[in-house]
């Protein structure tokens, strides 16, 4: 397999990435060029645009900016609520803005100490844990 197949494999297999390819020369002059890829990672653990603002308002008015308020959970929602999540005692891990296992665990021990269900602290985002936080970005009519 050539080169240029496995980094077009490797480009395609990333979901909303975008890469241009040129062509192989012929003979000893082959190149491939590149275009930057950038992944714009959002994951609002299955809240709508507006349930995903009332969580960025609440993460915002308790004094950690998650960016524009825009229902969009990306990088910057999560390094927000990555650092309200560790400063709260709830250990959500390195402030990165990924959503792993790390900071699945601390949003479920911060759930749960306000009142909901999260079918365990287990670090997925399961069933349970999405309604817990969806129930969560209503509670008082939102914060926006």
């Amino acid at each position: 397999m050539s080169a240029t197949a496995v980094v077009g494999i490797a480009v395609g297999s990333l979901t909303g990435a975008s890469a241009a390819f040129a062509a192989p020369q012929s003979g000893a002059a082959a190149a491939v060029s590149t275009q930057s890829v950038t992944i714009q990672a959002v994951n609002n653990l299955g809240l709508t645009t507006s349930e995903a603002k009332s969580v960025q308002c609440y993460v915002r008015d308790a004094g950690f900016s998650p960016g524009a308020i825009d229902g969009q959970l990306g990088s910057n929602s999560w390094k927000a609520w990555q650092g309200f999540l560790n400063a709260a005692g709830f250990n959500a891990g390195t402030v990165d803005g990924v959503v792993g296992p790390n900071t699945i665990r601390g949003l479920q021990r911060f759930l749960v100490y306000v009142g909901y269900d999260t079918g365990g602290i287990d670090g997925v985002a399961g069933t349970k844990t999405k309604a817990a936080w969806k129930a969560f970005s209503y509670l008082g009519g939102g914060w926006c």
